[in-house]
């Protein structure tokens, strides 16, 4: 049968920020450990893309504030916060939209 633990810390219940797991000592104890919870890897913040971004660290926000600044995000417009493919298109849309503003100009200034 399992050794029965106490937990370490103040809280009782068994909630998410208070998990353990029991490990046993050089010494023949069997004592509570507080296990931290599971990193989410990031993603695409972009809707119906929402594809996991390579180069950065996966790290909860507290250990990620501690990380220098390369580690936490891509050199490029967006990064850390869009996938290269999303970047991509933005860039091909603005261009677009961009050019469509310059021949309604043009079409404008022949006309008159």
């Amino acid at each position: 049968m399992a050794q029965r633990v106490t937990y370490r810390r103040q809280c009782s219940y068994n909630t998410r920020s208070n998990k353990i797991r029991k490990v046993k000592t050089p010494g023949g104890r069997v004592i509570a450990q507080h296990t931290s919870k599971r990193n989410t890897l990031r993603r695409c913040v972009e809707p119906g893309c929402e594809v996991v971004l390579g180069g950065l660290s996966n790290a909860r926000s507290i250990a990620l504030r501690n990380l220098s600044y390369r580690k936490r995000t891509v050199s490029r417009p967006y990064g850390g916060n869009l996938c290269g493919a999303c970047v991509r298109e933005r860039i091909v849309r603005a261009f677009l939209t961009e050019e469509v503003k310059i021949a309604k100009k043009v079409k404008q200034t022949k006309r008159n």
